[in-house]
């Protein structure tokens, strides 16, 4: 099979032309190794990062923003999207603090991007 894909790994934005089947992976058009090594992980286990929000009790603010702490499996992002909405934190948070440790196993933590203080 064939796939054209965009490295997104560093700013040269390469086209990568990969050919590949059950066994193997070929990479073409990446200008690092770096590329090469997305576009294997992108065919054979593609890994993304989420961004979101969580309810916020009790604070200056409604919401506050959350990141995983790591990638997921592309299936997981729609369960582990499930798994943030459900969750609420007490305020005061800071950036950094683990609002999910490790949802549904993946070994992500769903972690703050912003401090909110009691309201």
């Amino acid at each position: 099979m064939k796939k054209t894909l965009t490295c997104i790994i560093c700013p040269n934005g390469c086209s990568l032309d990969v050919e590949y089947d059950e066994e193997s992976v070929a990479v073409s058009g990446n200008l690092c190794q770096r590329g090469e090594e997305y576009a294997k992980e992108e065919i054979r286990d593609p890994h993304r990062t989420v961004s979101s929000s969580v309810r916020l009790l009790n604070g200056d603010l409604e919401i506050v923003s959350v990141r995983l702490s790591k990638p997921v499996p592309k299936a997981m992002i729609f369960p582990v999207m499930e798994e943030i909405r459900k969750a609420r934190v007490e305020a005061p948070v800071r950036i950094g603090d683990v609002i999910i440790p490790d949802v549904l196993s993946t070994g992500a933590d769903v972690i703050a991007t912003r401090n909110a203080e009691r309201g």
